[in-house]
């Protein structure tokens, strides 16, 4: 039985705030059931792991908790947010601190096709 899951945010529209808030849920419960989590911004998802862009989306209208809320409650949750290096050719280095890790093309395929690890993309 596999114990990790990898979630790949690569195709979340930014601008639908709402469509982040279930794989964010999904890795904290994942977490909090002792599974070890992954994920991983690449593509327009990316962006979340740009200074600013979390903190400024609001997954809920008429909530203050933010997208950068949603990702700190996952970390404190156990998940380990990683970043695809072509985003950071796209919008630079810098990168929010709850990002543990950059990770190449090489290392997503390698992951999601481990027989130990099952992939959610979103």
């Amino acid at each position: 039985m596999p114990d990790k899951l990898l979630i790949i945010l690569m195709n979340t529209d930014l601008s639908n705030p709402s469509e982040l808030g279930t794989p964010f849920l999904q890795a904290s419960v994942a977490a909090a059931m002792e599974y070890d989590v992954e994920m991983l911004f690449t593509g327009r998802a990316g962006e979340l792991a740009m200074p600013g862009i979390a903190e400024a989306l609001h997954f809920q209208q008429g909530n203050d908790k933010s997208v950068l809320d949603l990702i700190r409650d996952a970390v404190e949750a156990g998940v380990k947010l990683k970043v695809c290096t072509s985003n950071l050719e796209l919008w630079g280095d810098e990168q929010i601190p709850e990002i543990a890790e950059v990770v190449g093309a090489a290392y997503i395929i390698s992951e999601a096709m481990d027989e130990d690890t099952v992939t959610f993309t979103y």
